[in-house]
């Protein structure tokens, strides 16, 4: 073409660079006629053999005609991924929140919606701290803040008060291009990072707290996670033991075995209201060192699934105990809303740290934890969160912030969800009464819940239930004859298990076997939540007594 022509000359150089690319294409398409020159440009001559199109089709459906050749003759392409060559660590990884007893309950529910029929009607799900899944209405000025912030436009409906449109104009304007559709830094947005800061110095009375030691996170679990993946390391015996209460929150032990950490089990007393003994922590860490080096405490407090809340002096007894051993502390604090008995105060590990002097506030390092989906917002979905983190090494933190970098930022409805959370209407706002009474009725349904349970689960014959002080569940000890622990094992399975899948089969309740937490061998119990209406919560605890009075009768008639 004439522009071809008025471009510059074809140097040697440039004629060894392109005869080298025809080389390339060419071999790339060896199954087409040779191209020309004329080809690379795009125009083409009849005695030319097929398009480079046409080529790419006639390749494809060559490989389509092979695979089918293979499958007439039984052979099937291997696959990449099988269990063999899977990660070991994840196969080690198991989650009983969501595990066996859940895929069944899914299965029930489905047969019931075909038209499938039970001795029950509906499956209720007492599995998982869902709150709004069992019924809770959400905080209307969280949701209305939110709302805001995704849909700015309503900040011109009268429907919306001006104390939610000021926080939702204040987060929006530090979001890029205004807007909850972009990035955030990836610790989170500034001004929310300030927002908890604040709310941290009033919780815990006036102990400082840095913005910049504030990361927002996809839930707890996420900063959970984060810093573990910070502290594991080494082989053999020089691998980081983790330090989990049992009774214990299956994220831990599910991440312990996923990055090939060590789980070291410290019990709670469950004969002491699932109290943590201090002389149990020695006892732990003193044969954990025997195989591996514990470099990491985690305490969850209010207790989960114990539902205890730790006193005091048994934060200051496990802190003091972290800063002889030289032990990083993760303090799990998402239930901090959630302390039901009158005798019971909700202490964060920080205040109690600070009380005890600089010499261990300046030293213990300490991540801590909280979350939207708990509390008296229940807000799962959202996935918000955040940890405080003080005491850090400064060059570790460098690497904590591009570990964090590397998942961009959490969601940025969640971090607003937080930050209303933290930064709730105040007395002289419009919004305050609204939510000072959703807020009461949440967390006043909950303790009246928790005694309930309490109390109907300790009349049942072969239940045993200590007082839920906090959190969202129930953890009972159930006495399972020996004729049905034999039946169990027969079938491979734990005998809780066996239990919770009868119970499940006979009933429809939902419950967690309490194998899947931890417990004392010997013990057998099931975790449930108090989430469910008064009602709904009445006739589960009936359909659990009933059951449980006819298992032992079953299995005491074969003794």
């Amino acid at each position: 073409s004439s522009s071809m022509r008025t471009t510059t000359p074809m140097t040697s150089r440039n004629m060894s660079a392109l005869n080298e690319t025809r080389s390339l294409i060419a071999g790339a398409l060896d199954q087409c006629s040779p191209l020309t020159l004329t080809s690379l440009t795009g125009v083409r001559h009849k005695s030319q053999g097929p398009s480079v199109e046409k080529c790419g089709q006639m390749r494809f459906l060559t490989a389509e005609a092979k695979a089918a050749a293979g499958r007439l003759e039984g052979k099937l392409r291997e696959k990449t991924l099988t269990l063999d060559t899977l990660n070991p660590q994840v196969k080690a990884v198991e989650y009983a929140v969501r595990g066996p007893i859940v895929i069944k309950a899914g299965e029930i529910e489905r047969y019931l919606e075909e038209g499938g029929t039970k001795p029950f009607s509906e499956v209720i799900k007492a599995n998982i701290g869902d709150a709004h899944a069992m019924g809770q209405q959400p905080i209307t000025f969280l949701r209305q803040v939110v709302a805001l912030c995704t849909f700015p436009e309503l900040m011109d409906s009268p429907s919306f008060p001006e104390d939610a449109k000021w926080r939702a104009r204040r987060i929006l304007q530090g979001c890029g291009g205004h807007s909850l559709g972009s990035y955030s830094a990836s610790p989170g947005v500034e001004c929310i990072r300030k927002d908890i800061a604040a709310y941290i110095e009033q919780r815990d009375e006036g102990v400082p707290s840095d913005w910049e030691n504030i990361y927002l996170t996809t839930g707890a679990s996420d900063g959970i996670m984060t810093i573990l993946r910070l502290l594991v390391s080494g082989k053999d015996s020089s691998r980081t033991g983790v330090m989990i209460p049992i009774p214990q929150y299956p994220l831990y032990s599910a991440a312990i075995s996923e990055m090939d950490a060590v789980q070291v089990n410290y019990y709670l007393d469950e004969d002491n209201c699932w109290a943590l003994d201090i002389n149990e922590l020695y006892r732990a860490y003193q044969a954990a060192k025997l195989h591996c080096q514990p470099r990491v405490i985690c305490i969850i407090n209010p207790g989960n699934p114990t539902g205890q809340v730790q006193s005091k002096k048994c934060i200051e007894e496990v802190l003091h105990f972290a800063y002889e051993e030289n032990l990083f502390v993760m303090s799990d604090e998402v239930y901090q809303d959630n302390v039901y008995t009158p005798d019971c105060q909700f202490h964060s590990f920080k205040k109690v740290l600070y009380e005890m002097g600089p010499e261990y506030f300046n030293s213990v390092e300490l991540a801590s934890f909280h979350s939207t989906s708990k509390g008296y917002t229940g807000e799962c979905g959202f996935r918000g969160g955040y940890m405080e983190v003080i005491n850090m090494d400064p060059e570790v933190k460098a690497q904590m912030v591009k570990l964090l970098s590397v998942r961009l930022c959490p969601p940025l409805a969640g971090q607003a969800a937080m930050d209303v959370i933290v930064n709730p209407p105040q007395p002289d706002e419009h919004s305050y009464k609204q939510f000072r009474q959703e807020k009461s009725s949440v967390l006043g349904a909950l303790a009246d819940k928790a005694k309930l349970t309490e109390q109907i689960l300790n009349a049942v014959p072969g239940i045993k239930c200590n007082p839920v002080q906090g959190a969202m569940y129930a953890f009972p000890r159930i006495f399972i004859p020996p004729k049905a622990v034999e039946e169990a094992k027969a079938l491979g399975m734990q005998p809780d298990m066996f239990y919770c899948l009868r119970l499940l089969e006979e009933t429809g309740i939902c419950v967690v076997p309490g194998s899947g937490f931890g417990q004392k061998d010997g013990t057998y119990h099931f975790r449930m939540t108090i989430l469910p209406s008064i009602e709904k919560l009445k006739v589960l605890l009936g359909k659990v007594r009933d059951f449980h009075i006819r298992f032992l009768k079953e299995y005491s008639a074969l003794e």
